[in-house]
């Protein structure tokens, strides 16, 4: 089994070095645009086998798509980092044009991959890709509601001095400060977690929750790595070894939610095929009306990608 994560940077890096270490996948590409990046970090990474007893063989390339020839699972991070006083919209010409060549690549190597997206700005970036591919839409898809739950989840076990293991929750929407978090559909060991929190501390953390990523590039000066880079190792994981995940994963939309034609993070089983099936979950009126809220402000980037002829 072979996956490849193109892009060697700071996202990239860690999510092969996770799929390593767990031992995720035989074989792990690690392919980056600047000479020797790749090929460097793949072997320091292989040299810690020893050390954390794990036999996935990292290799890395320079921008040789033909390393990456027979991947089952694809993790694109390749683009420009945000900077601060950045929004990810900012992002979008130079980022979509870098997502179109490495999936047009990803597919003529590997045609039956499953393609996840990490780049910025996500919803958007998926799209392209999608486009690009031409292949079914259970196959291209983005890692964000796993990194944007797993804050989420993160901040409660903080307030509540519980194991993150024990917080169960869901989130929808876009991939930025639009996203849905749904208090209704999250819980503490199988307890409501608004039988735990007191609403002003819940939407503070739901608050924070949302502008995440801000957070860290403001005390970074650049985007986050590990939680990304880890979420994305998961979405990996549930592919390669079909485990049949229930996680909210960016995915194509056609009629679900009240959503045609977009981008959108939705909950989903994720297996073998990638997007195995979507799940729709009953929204109340004001649930439903932050996620048309959140869509719209998708199809508004999306509007700016289609009159930039990128793609």
């Amino acid at each position: 089994m072979k996956v490849t994560v193109v892009g060697a940077g700071n996202v990239g890096s860690t999510c092969a070095n996770v799929l390593a270490h767990n031992e995720i996948a035989n074989e792990i590409v690690l392919l980056d645009i600047k000479e020797g990046v790749a090929e460097g970090k793949a072997l320091d990474m292989w040299e810690t086998s020893p050390v954390n007893l794990y036999d996935s063989r990292i290799t890395g390339s320079t921008n040789d798509y033909s390393k990456t020839a027979g991947s089952e699972v694809v993790v694109i991070t390749s683009g420009i980092p945000r900077k601060p006083g950045m929004s990810r919209d900012d992002l979008i010409a130079t980022n979509a044009g870098i997502v179109k060549s490495v999936t047009e690549n990803v597919v003529k190597h590997s045609p039956n991959a499953k393609i996840i997206i990490v780049s910025n700005p996500l919803d958007v970036m998926c799209y392209t890709a999608y486009l690009s591919a031409k292949v079914d839409k259970s196959r291209v898809m983005g890692m964000a509601g796993v990194l944007d739950t797993a804050r989420y989840r993160s901040f409660l076990a903080l307030e509540l001095n519980v194991s993150p293991k024990d917080i169960q929750a869901l989130l929808m929407g876009g991939h930025g400060d639009t996203m849905v978090p749904l208090p209704r559909y999250t819980t503490v060991g199988g307890i409501p977690v608004t039988e735990l929190i007191e609403e002003e501390k819940l939407d503070a953390i739901i608050e924070r929750t949302k502008f995440g990523g801000g957070e860290i590039v403001k005390l970074l000066g650049t985007s986050a790595w590990y939680a990304p880079g880890a979420a994305a190792a998961q979405m990996v994981e549930a592919i390669v070894k079909d485990q049949k995940r229930v996680l909210p994963v960016c995915s194509w939309l056609e009629g679900e939610y009240g959503q045609n034609g977009i981008y959108l993070g939705v909950p989903v089983v994720l297996g073998k095929n990638g997007i195995e099936k979507i799940l729709e979950v009953d929204l109340n009126a004001d649930e439903q009306a932050m996620l048309e809220e959140s869509a719209a402000a998708v199809r508004n980037v999306m509007g700016v990608l289609d009159g930039m002829d990128v793609l």
